[in-house]
């Protein structure tokens, strides 16, 4: 993988993952040394489900959606990755194949770290290496919120707590924002139908909880209201 016209986003990329802040000059210049990025266009695949894993991934501007298939052919979305977050790193430590598809949901900047780059940065930084640990642990903490959101609320509270995480992601500051993803994707991601996550989104209008501008832009009108519906308060 190969870095294109915009490897002037490799140094954002230390300035905007959470894990790289506070890192002293030496380091941050080592770790820019070995950042690559690349661009890809919206359907395209970072990788496939079952092919090697030797990079640490890191969203700079974009969004990916990771997929498995079901037996029947179904596209199930696992999780959704924003600018910041990174990903990778539990396949490359393990020298285990990727268990996910990555997919680019529209124009999006990866950054990226090759395997034997990442380690050896990590062996001489302890503070690095520690902060990736609690990363990690937040990573876990989210996956069993995850399960939870699926198991244990119904459609309605799922479909308003990841509107809400869409909101907060985004940095949205007026309360308005658009929805980074399909209704189709959106069902998958909250395991529902499109026709019920329409029918929901209806029902919030109707209570005054929010307002939408055509079909992807939803601005909030009683915040925690909609926070106390998803279980937040």
């Amino acid at each position: 993988m190969g870095c294109t016209h915009n490897c002037s986003h490799e140094s954002s990329c230390l300035v905007s993952v959470p894990v790289f802040k506070g890192l002293n000059e030496n380091d941050r210049e080592a770790l820019q040394r070995v950042t690559r990025s690349r661009t890809f266009l919206k359907g395209e695949f970072i990788f496939h489900e079952g092919e090697q894993s030797e990079t640490l991934f890191v969203v700079n501007k974009g969004l990916i959606k990771l997929t498995k298939m079901s037996a029947e052919g179904k596209e199930q979305i696992v999780r959704l990755l924003f600018p910041g977050d990174f990903f990778g790193l539990f396949s490359l430590l393990k020298n285990e194949k990727h268990y996910v598809n990555a997919e680019a949901v529209g124009n999006t900047v990866i950054c990226y770290l090759e395997k034997k780059d990442f380690l050896k940065i990590m062996e001489s930084n302890a503070d690095l290496s520690y902060r990736f640990l609690l990363a990690m642990n937040d990573r876990l903490y989210e996956a069993d919120e995850s399960v939870s959101l699926l198991s244990l609320m119904d459609v309605e509270q799922r479909l308003a707590r990841t509107l809400i995480l869409f909101h907060d992601k985004m940095n949205a500051g007026d309360s308005t924002f658009t929805l980074p993803i399909t209704k189709k994707d959106l069902a998958s991601y909250i395991g529902t139908t499109p026709e019920s996550i329409s029918r929901k989104l209806l029902a919030f209008m109707s209570q005054g909880l929010i307002e939408m501008d055509g079909r992807r832009i939803i601005h909030f009108l009683k915040l925690a209201e909609l926070k106390q519906l998803a279980g937040l308060d």
